[in-house]
């Protein structure tokens, strides 16, 4: 799993690629944390697009994301969601943390 980020003006977005578990998901929380950290945005948007599988640490990662973001009083969006993970979180409330976009 890996994680690209782009910042574009107040908007920091995380393209996450691969499979999403308790294995990657450290290393992504890190990246996307520095980089809220370093560009305080407005918009934090999480890009599910290219994520195979996710377990639920990708709830975890979702969650912890809403906090940091919200501390800022910024936004998450989630797009690009494959039916099967959009489910998954739509079943654990992020609908009611963040705004959610499948493919």
């Amino acid at each position: 799993m890996s994680v690209e980020i782009n910042v574009t003006g107040e908007v920091v977005t995380a393209r996450l690629i691969g499979e999403l578990d308790h294995h990657s998901a450290k290393g992504m929380r890190e990246a996307i944390d520095n980089a809220v950290d370093l560009n305080m945005p407005s918009l934090l948007v999480l890009d599910f697009g290219e994520v195979s599988f996710m377990d639920s640490s990708g709830i975890g990662l979702v969650m912890g994301r809403f906090r940091n973001i919200s501390k800022l009083g910024a936004e998450l969006h989630i797009i690009g969601a494959t039916p099967q993970i959009h489910k998954m979180l739509k079943l654990a409330g992020i609908e009611k943390l963040a705004k959610l976009e499948g493919r």
